[in-house]
């Protein structure tokens, strides 16, 4: 037997065995979380002032769920079902960690008719998070960016992450969104430096480091939400757009509880939401660079609908009704896209509706692991839509707020199924029923042609709740009408008419929030 034959014979050997690895190798797994983003804060979703090129890129690469939603209106409760696969009255995590409940929240001095319900405060221990599965066969996990589900104990590093960057109980960047902030597990590197690009940065070096293992990169957003932060560049370049679209003269409108935003022009949020745009670019060009692109799951979602009322009432949802902490289409409808670049489902849109407890089974799936039911029993694998196939499976979407939203939100919960979606008012008992997706603007009730329909998913909610022994709020004994009534209308003669002056300043030719514009105009050595 010749040498050349035996070396010959080595090199096919080599070959298969080197094939064998890349075959067998496990996807990795880049989740993206946006915080805040309503489902039309985007070009591929039909925005025609924001700009996001990448996120619209990656959608066209990915399947498009036009029917997806987030698992709550708010954040902390959205974010511990993605961890948990389970619906928010089941985990507890039914309201964003740090809110008032029962009696404090007269602290607030807003006068309404019930006490909200008390809710788990942290991240259980006992749950198996996402991370923590991926954790137990073989990935390294990273976290990066805004975590809000627990403090020191329940940080990302205890519930499953090998690497946590900036994870902690805030909801909210500390310090902003440019160097110098406040984040003890995110050190200040470069005056000036922004956070979603820095979030990007850290997320980009982590795949660099392990391109030749199994990663599942968790990268999670503070932006887009408030404060509302952006350069000087940014702002002018929106603002001159808005100008160039034609500014609309007013631009709320009174909804049940607050104003709420009616049109997109808000610059500063644009800005807030390009520069985000650029940080998922940075991270997707990362993919590529390191050679992992066509071995990476890539999943970009947000965890509740865009703040139209409240806060800094940054955004319009239109047509969609509502937005961040409301109980309509606004509240909870999201961008929702999956690439796994080896299967159908690309440049696809779909309409069979999904949530966010969906994920965790559907990432187990796509690495070919092992589903764990009695953990993720509020989810379902979507494995089949990205292949092309039918996924013929019925089942109700549950929702569950007893509280009062800073967004003007109502104490409700919701079950949709079928194409019917009904919403439960804790206040008075009332319910609304909408067809989707033909009043899917959430402004046709048409309960009074289909009682019959909307008794049946009541009692389905109902028997639901009590099965998970959901909490509710409770009569407030010291609710006081005529406070209540006095409220309203400092919103109506005092809050509204100070929005519609703000919107104007903002998009003066000669708007400036401060001196360096939020501490972006440190140059950056």
């Amino acid at each position: 037997m010749s040498k050349n034959y035996i070396l010959l014979c080595l090199i096919v050997l080599f070959n298969c065995k080197e094939q064998e690895v890349i075959i067998s190798k496990k996807p990795n797994i880049l989740f993206i979380l946006v915080d805040d983003l309503g489902y039309h804060d985007l070009g591929i979703t039909g925005s025609q002032f924001y700009e996001t090129p990448n996120i619209d890129q990656l959608a066209n690469q990915s399947m498009m769920f036009t029917n997806g939603y987030s698992a709550s209106r708010v954040c902390s409760p959205s974010r511990a079902s993605i961890m948990t696969g389970k619906f928010t009255a089941r985990h507890g995590i039914t309201d964003w960690i740090g809110a008032k409940a029962g009696e404090d929240w007269r602290s607030r001095n807003r006068h309404d008719k019930l006490l909200p319900a008390d809710y788990v405060r942290v991240l259980p221990k006992k749950e198996l998070t996402i991370a923590e599965a991926m954790q137990q066969n073989g990935y390294k996990t990273f976290f990066a960016g805004k975590w809000h589900l627990g403090g020191e104990g329940s940080y990302p590093e205890d519930h499953g992450f090998d690497i946590n960057i900036g994870g902690i109980e805030a909801g909210s960047p500390r310090g902003g969104f440019f160097s110098p902030w406040n984040n003890p597990k995110l050190p200040n590197k470069q005056k000036g430096e922004n956070l979603s690009m820095r979030l990007a940065k850290e997320t980009a070096e982590f795949i660099g480091k392990h391109k030749d293992s199994t990663f599942f990169a968790f990268l999670s957003f503070y932006a887009v939400h408030a404060p509302i932060q952006t350069t000087e560049k940014k702002w002018r370049t929106y603002r001159n757009k808005a100008d160039s679209m034609g500014i609309a003269e007013k631009g709320y409108k009174m909804e049940r509880v607050l104003p709420i935003r009616q049109v997109q022009d808000n610059a500063i949020y644009a800005g807030l939401v390009e520069t985000m745009d650029d940080a998922v670019g940075f991270v997707l060009e990362a993919l590529e660079a390191n050679g992992v692109a066509d071995n990476t799951i890539v999943v970009f979602t947000s965890d509740n609908g865009g703040v139209a009322s409240g806060d800094h009432y940054a955004t319009s949802n239109l047509p969609l009704r509502g937005g961040k902490g409301y109980q309509w289409e606004g509240g909870i409808k999201e961008p929702f896209f999956i690439k796994s670049p080896w299967l159908k489902g690309r440049g696809i849109q779909t309409d069979y509706p999904v949530i966010a407890t969906d994920l965790y089974p559907t990432l187990l799936d796509l690495a070919d692991l092992q589903l764990n039911e009695v953990q993720h029993v509020d989810g379902i694998s979507l494995k089949p839509l990205l292949e092309g196939k039918d996924l013929n499976i019925k089942r109700p979407l549950y929702w569950h707020y007893p509280h009062y939203g800073n967004q003007g939100g109502e104490p409700t919960s919701v079950i949709q199924q079928n194409g019917w979606k009904l919403i439960h008012y804790w206040e008075d008992e009332h319910e609304e029923l909408y067809k989707l997706p033909s009043t899917e603007h959430d402004t046709l009730n048409v309960i009074a042609q289909h009682s019959e329909i909307a008794e049946n998913l009541s009692n389905d909610l109902i028997s639901w709740l009590k099965e998970v022994n959901a909490k509710f709020p409770t009569k407030d004994t010291e609710y006081d009408k005529a406070k209540a009534k006095k409220r309203g209308l400092n919103t109506i003669n005092k809050k509204w008419p100070s929005l519609e002056k703000y919107r104007m300043e903002l998009l003066s030719q000669d708007f400036q929030p401060n001196d360096n514009w939020w501490k972006s105009k440190i140059t950056i050595d």
